[in-house]
Formats: structure tokens, C-alpha cells, sequence
């Protein structure tokens, strides 16, 4: 099986003048395509600043990441910008929608920024309310994010991420804001994501979220500390 992502001695540093903060001091990663993989670790571990370069929002200070065969450590800041585009849907944390927009209009968004900037069509008008009735939005179309539960904004970001049929899906702690119930909601979906076949690559600090997902990779002082190999 191909690998989705394949990252080689990774370092990332932080130059803050009075010390140079080491976030990542030689990582080595396998992700083969359709992985389900939770990456965890304390505060300081690391597993932001590698979440940060697996979604290409950021560049390593030394290292390799190939993501789909493409080597994004000396793309330039526009084709960053379209594997991020195009090739990855990212969901937060804090949902992250835009409040005045309604649930239909918060998932067309990625579609405002493809290459070349096409207007959106009737068709993907379409799609995207055929992906918010996918995620159980497709009543919700017209509402704005504050008439909406916590469960329901991350359900439209998880759309959003979705809309340009990206093969990774990059998720920072997204059942971090959700009550029980609603993280297995979520997590549910993002289950039923990966059995479509697309790679799921979640950060957390919560074992629940983590056992749910096939591979937990364990991050500390900027190193991979261990990794846990679970059946999916």
C-alpha cells in the first residue's frame, strides 16, 4: 500500500533569540493510505508542531515530509497552499466557522480558494448539501453557527473539510469542546470516513478518542516515545 505520508528526520526549530527551542528533534513516520492514526503527548511534546507540518502549514527547519508522492519541504508558500487546498481537509478544536455565514455557506468556503479561484456552481452548491446531509446537517442549511449545538458546528466543520474530497483528513483535538455523547457522535463519523478509505490523522490527550483509531503514536521532548498498533 502507498503511504500517504512518509516524514525523514524531521527537526523543527524555533528561533526566539535569547534559546532556540528544539519542537522536533528527528522524527521518522510512516502513514500508509487510509491509516487511522492518533498521535498524543503532554503539553511541549511536539504533537502540535508535527500536526502543523503533516497539514503543510508550516515547514520543517530540517528533514523530509512527502505527502502523496510530493515532496512539500521545498514547495514554495502558493503550492503549499494548494496541497492544503486540495489534498488535505483540516477540522479544529474551536470549529473555527464563520459566524455570520449559515451552515451552507461555511461549507463552500474551501471551494472560494481552489486554483484559479472558478466561481462556485450549481453543482457543487449540490455537493456540498449533499455532504452536510452526509454529516446529518441536511436541515440545517440556512442556520448560523450560534443556532446550532457544539456537536452540530463540528459536524459542519468535518463538511467543510470534506467539500474538496481531499484524501487526509487533519483533526486537533476535535472532540476536545464536546460532551460524551457527542464525541462518540463525531468520532463515529470519523470512523466511517476512514472506512471510505481516507487517512485520518487525529492529535488528542484523550485515550477514548485514541483507542477508536487503528495506530497511537506517543510524543515526547520532540521524539516519537512509542507506538501502539490497534486492529481496524
Amino acid at each position: 500500500m502507498p503511504n500517504t505520508a512518509s516524514l525523514i528526520d524531521l527537526h523543527k526549530y524555533y528561533d526566539l533569540g535569547a534559546v532556540v527551542v528544539k519542537a522536533l528533534r528527528g522524527v521518522s513516520l510512516e502513514i500508509p493510505a487510509g491509516d487511522f492514526i492518533a498521535i498524543m503527548g503532554s503539553s511541549g511534546s511536539g504533537k502540535s508542531t508535527l500536526l502543523n507540518l503533516l497539514g503543510a502549514l508550516d515547514r520543517p527547519t530540517q528533514g523530509q515530509y512527502i505527502l502523496n508522492g510530493k515532496d512539500t519541504s521545498q514547495m514554495s508558500d502558493n503550492e503549499l497552499s494548494i496541497i492544503r487546498n486540495t489534498e488535505i481537509g483540516f477540522i479544529f478544536q474551536s470549529f473555527n466557522l464563520i459566524t455570520q455565514y449559515t451552515v451552507l455557506e461555511n461549507i463552500e468556503v474551501p471551494l472560494l480558494y481552489r486554483p484559479g479561484y472558478p466561481p462556485i456552481t450549481a453543482r457543487d452548491r449540490n455537493r456540498c448539501i449533499d455532504v452536510a446531509t452526509q454529516v446529518g446537517l441536511g436541515d440545517r442549511l440556512d442556520h448560523r453557527p450560534f443556532q446550532l449545538s457544539g456537536g452540530q458546528q463540528q459536524r459542519v466543520a468535518i463538511a467543510r473539510a470534506l467539500i474538496n474530497d481531499p484524501a487526509v483528513i487533519m483533526a486537533d483535538e476535535p472532540t476536545g469542546n464536546l460532551d460524551s455523547k457527542t464525541e462518540e457522535e463525531i468520532m463515529q463519523l470519523l470512523i466511517g470516513l476512514n472506512r471510505e478509505g481516507r487517512t485520518i490523522i487525529v492529535v488528542t490527550h484523550e485515550p477514548g478518542v485514541a483507542r477508536q483509531t487503528r495506530r497511537q503514536v506517543y510524543m515526547k521532548d520532540g521524539l516519537i516515545a512509542g507506538e501502539g498498533v490497534f486492529p481496524g
